[in-house]
């Protein structure tokens, strides 16, 4: 496993060391081998850390133990649902990445049943220590005006939070013919289907023709994974076909398919896929240029207002109905930092001053995997700059900073009071690491 690499100088100094218990928090135990286990799981997924692993883990092992049993004093529960959830999600992620369940079991040298109970178990710990934490979070009084305003007054400049440039903006959308567009993908990939069935081999004309690159240079081949991870679409079309069989086309948010199956385990397949997108023409880009061209001068002439232009012409039905005033899609909000606005609209709006109309520009929507071709022009409705935060125009953005500064500071000062008068002892074996909290150093066992 090239991914457990990173991990192997580090492990040097456990390794032959006799499975034991390495913590005791209270009346929980932590072994090496819980240690070593989330290694392994941490290194099958490609995680990789600047401390040494070990010592990282154990110390949140400790911390999750403190939280785990106030929890119970609590009587906290879970929602078993949930935690079925994210196992299967665990589950899917890690045979995906080791090949299936052979794979995992070869990985982990345990049966596959061990490891979900095992798994299901931290998963329930985990989810009763974020219960305990927010509920620790949710004991810290409400913040208020004055809260901020004293962390503004006891703060000195540089320590204030920098709010980056924003900006705000609205545009006109035109789609190209996409129904033309997909009709002739769709007629490439019947042609390329049928050279198939008539003798040639997948694998040659996925090198030559597929525009998925990750599996094109694979002669298209996905490997062994589970069917959680693709679209629906395609994930039921593979699960439907028999070994060899050839798909009809699979129309999906990344384009269009043909499905070959190579092998199947349960709900897990190993596929050979070939991709191709819809490719509009020169004159749909000029016919939706000369268009929106023609609504930038009869706005500029004030013939039309830009907010009347989106309503009757924008193709973008999420913001024509409000004027073609753009919004974050995760957040709602009106403003956008740099990196929430997308390569093609900054590189039209990072030289414009507000007020000013874009000419006509290439760009992707918010749909699918990498987004669908759109032509528009924007507007640069009104520009934040840059500066450091004050109450009266980020009141918003410094009650969360403070928010969550009195939330971390509530949840550390319950870690250090309880590391205190809870009992623990911690194996020698871990006596050079470098913990972040000053409060483990008493607790190391005699030799």
């Amino acid at each position: 496993m090239l991914l457990a690499a990173p991990f192997a100088t580090r492990a040097q100094k456990y390794q032959g060391v006799v499975d034991k218990s390495v913590a005791i928090v209270g009346g929980e135990l932590i072994t090496l081998s819980d240690i070593e286990n989330e290694v392994q799981m941490m290194s099958a997924r490609g995680y990789a850390s600047d401390r040494n692993i070990r010592c990282e883990l154990l110390e949140n092992m400790m911390k999750a133990k403190l939280f785990l049993m106030q929890s119970r004093l609590d009587s906290l529960t879970v929602n078993q649902e949930m935690v079925e959830a994210q196992l299967s999600q665990q589950m899917d992620q890690v045979r995906t990445a080791l090949g299936g369940d052979e794979g995992v079991e070869a990985y982990f040298r345990k049966p596959l049943y061990k490891l979900r109970q095992e798994w299901h178990k931290q998963i329930e710990e985990s989810t009763l220590t974020q219960q305990e934490q927010q509920e620790i979070a949710k004991a810290i009084p409400e913040v208020t005006p004055y809260d901020v305003k004293q962390y503004i007054d006891s703060s000195s400049v540089d320590r204030l939070p920098i709010v980056p440039i924003k900006y705000k903006m609205s545009h006109i959308c035109m789609y190209p013919d996409r129904e033309a567009a997909a009709l002739a993908v769709k007629e490439r990939l019947l042609n390329i289907r049928e050279r198939i069935i008539n003798g040639e081999k997948f694998s040659t004309l996925a090198r030559l023709y597929s525009e998925d690159p990750g599996s094109a240079r694979k002669g298209g081949e996905l490997g062994m994974a589970s069917k959680s991870i693709f679209w629906p679409q395609f994930a039921d079309a593979a699960m439907s076909l028999k070994k060899g069989a050839i798909s009809q086309i699979v129309e999906t948010p990344d384009g269009f398919h043909i499905i070959e199956v190579l092998e199947k385990k349960g709900d897990m397949f190993n596929a050979r896929h070939i991709l191709l997108k819809p490719r509009y023409t020169s004159e749909d880009r000029d016919r939706a240029f000369k268009k929106l061209d023609s609504l930038k001068t009869a706005i500029q002439d004030t013939l039309i207002s830009f907010e009347l232009a989106a309503r009757f012409y924008s193709e973008d039905p999420a913001t024509r109905t409000n004027g073609g005033q753009m919004a974050d899609p995760g957040t709602g909000s009106a403003y956008f930092e740099i990196d929430q606005i997308k390569p093609q609209d900054y590189a039209a709006l990072k030289d414009m001053q507000p007020g000013d109309i874009s000419d006509p520009i290439e760009s992707l929507d918010n749909e699918g995997r990498d987004g669908n071709l759109v032509y528009k022009i924007i507007r640069l409705d009104s520009i934040i700059p840059a500066h450091t935060a004050s109450f009266e125009r980020d009141y918003t953005e410094l009650l969360g900073e403070v928010r969550s500064a009195k939330q971390a500071e509530a949840i550390d000062k319950f870690i250090k009071d309880k590391i205190e008068v809870t009992y623990i002892k911690i194996d020698p074996l871990f006596q050079d690491c470098e913990f972040e909290l000053d409060g483990w150093k008493s607790k190391f066992a005699k030799d």
